[in-house]
């Protein structure tokens, strides 16, 4: 039988990645998939939170929020 192994993550390292401009690129890459998917008026907008980099795909149209449009390009 396998030894049990301990993973302890470098938090210092972690937050420093979860900041990155690479995680940024990554998180922009996924949001212009979503925005290429959708197909329809939408915008991008990045930012560098507390923690870590948000990326958010916004349409220009009240009805993708209630027909969960956006929702459904992540899974095309």
């Amino acid at each position: 039988m396998a030894d049990k192994v301990k993973v302890v993550l470098n938090r210092e390292g972690v937050r420093e990645l979860l900041l990155s401009d690479e995680m940024m690129s990554v998180c922009m890459d996924a949001a212009s998939s979503i925005q290429g998917n959708y197909g329809k008026d939408t915008s991008l907008d990045g930012f560098r939170g507390r923690n870590r980099v948000n990326v958010s795909v916004i349409a220009d149209y009240d009805e993708a929020s209630t027909n969960n449009d956006l929702l459904k390009a992540v899974h095309k």
